[in-house]
């Protein structure tokens, strides 16, 4: 049977949907880069219609006399201040005249676009509250939205675009989050947004798990990165990395071993006591790249929740301030450009030594016109070190930092980078967790050999267990 391909709307076209459809009402109330969203209702006509009111108390004293005060102007709180205000007011005014034939909704922005005084990448938090049918209950979604446009004209183009998606997504496609997801950055080069967050609340959405949105985002080529709690609450970046240190581990985490868990133990306390920190301050990511995620081909959901769940089981033994990331940073440069984009302070990242022999393979870096030389002057800008566990050779060996044989024309830039303290050794390591893998854990899961109990930690053994994670099955004796 032969599709036709759903043909995609233009932005105009898309705020003519809405205000021709007269069960839909609703307010505009935005803060930065003009009322670019609200323009485009009025622009195309019929706006009469759809909106109630559009303002902007772009005033701080205006803003906080109407919102209340916020630590940050541009933030999520502010969004959430505005949304609440203005859906309260709308239902109390309207409520009454349409509330039996209207779907209110309120769709909220705050963003900090560039400016003659901030030569930066615009930012910024958007935000529906809308109703999925009229009196109910609403839903809210909320975006965050990174500009990459060098002019300020441009960026605030962007916003209008983007607005206009998601408010015409939001009640066309509201039972539909993946799709909603998809046309947030229709209409616009991919080069010049990103959606680093999105979450899905209300009644319509009670059964979306957010972790799997933050996955799409990134696997949409919407985001370059998504975090969040173990709790499964979404994160954006800002809220948890922002001026901060951090000590990150990238692995497939299928299952967590005594190794991974240990490599990171250790190179945090050496990592915290070095740059003479404490543990409280220092924030912890679990990174897992698209490919880590992928087996065979499609991500499976369910095992990627498997790991999620795994990785909160013995994520409190290292920190209250640990959270999941997924990303499509296949090299360790691009993962460090984005943690730069946060924070100055200093950044950790553990990992082994067959991983770091990777790092001193040519053929990763062909692409860039400095090659290996330009990737390591990315990585190592700022205070960015490599904390390495050592490992086991076929000869019972132990290879560490300072014994790994690299390439004879790259063993100069090897001795620079450790000599100057970027590559560093983990000095507190266990022989006898040189030899486990989480593949080998993970194909004993598999056939039943229980000798993978002893390569993991309790928690992640009862767990796997409890809830058969990773292809366990449980002998007819238990």
């Amino acid at each position: 049977m032969i599709t036709v391909k759903e043909k995609k709307l233009s932005t105009a076209q898309k705020a003519q949907v809405i205000n021709f459809d007269p069960n839909k009402y609703g307010t505009f109330a935005e803060i930065g880069a003009g009322q670019e969203v609200a323009r485009w209702f009025f622009r195309v006509g019929g706006a009469a219609g759809t909106v109630a009111k559009s303002m902007s108390a772009y005033d701080m004293a205006v803003s906080d006399a109407i919102y209340g005060k916020s630590q940050r102007y541009v933030s999520q709180q502010r969004l959430e201040h505005m949304l609440d205000h203005e859906y309260g007011l709308l239902q109390k005014r309207l409520v009454d005249e349409r509330g039996a034939e209207a779907r209110f909704f309120v769709f909220a922005d705050t963003i900090a676009a560039r400016s003659y005084s901030r030569q930066q990448d615009g930012l910024g938090w958007m935000g529906i509250r809308f109703q999925g049918a009229p009196g109910k209950e609403p839903n809210d979604i909320v975006i965050h939205t990174r500009l990459f446009e060098k002019d300020n004209i441009k960026q605030q183009e962007a916003v209008g675009v983007i607005g206009v998606n998601l408010v015409h997504a939001a009640m066309e496609y509201t039972k539909d989050p993946h799709k909603i997801l998809s046309s947030l950055l229709e209409n616009l080069e991919p080069w010049r947004a990103e959606i680093g967050m999105a979450r899905f609340a209300g009644p319509d959405y009670a059964e979306v798990d957010n972790r799997l949105m933050a996955l799409e985002l990134v696997k949409e080529g919407l985001a370059r990165a998504s975090l969040f709690n173990v709790s499964g609450e979404v994160v954006h970046p800002t809220e948890v990395l922002h001026g901060k240190s951090i000590i990150v581990e990238r692995g497939s985490f299928r299952p967590v071993t005594h190794t991974t868990l240990h490599m990171l133990q250790s190179a945090m306390a050496q990592f915290v006591h070095e740059s003479n920190m404490e543990n409280e301050k220092v924030t912890v990511l679990f990174e897992m790249t698209l490919h880590n995620l992928q087996d065979s081909g499609e991500i499976d959901q369910s095992d990627f929740l498997d790991r999620v769940d795994i990785l909160g089981a013995v994520g409190d033994e290292l920190s209250e301030n640990y959270h999941v990331m997924v990303s499509n940073f296949a090299e360790y440069y691009r993962l460090a450009g984005y943690l730069l984009r946060y924070t100055k302070e200093p950044i950790g990242v553990a990992m082994g030594i067959p991983t770091l022999k990777e790092l001193f393979e040519e053929k990763y870096y062909e692409s860039l016109e400095g090659g290996i030389l330009e990737s390591f002057g990315r990585m190592f800008k700022n205070d960015l070190r490599l904390y390495i566990y050592p490992t086991e050779d076929p000869g019972n060996n132990i290879v560490n930092a300072q014994n790994l044989e690299v390439p004879e024309h790259l063993q100069g830039l090897f001795d620079y980078l450790s000599s100057n303290g970027f590559i560093r050794s983990i000095d507190d390591f266990r022989e006898d967790y040189l030899t486990l893998f989480s593949r080998d854990a993970l194909e004993k899961i598999r056939c039943g050999d229980h000798n993978w109990e002893l390569m993991v930690p309790e928690k992640v053994v009862n767990l796997i267990k409890q809830r058969g994670m990773l292809g366990y099955k449980p002998s007819p004796s238990e």
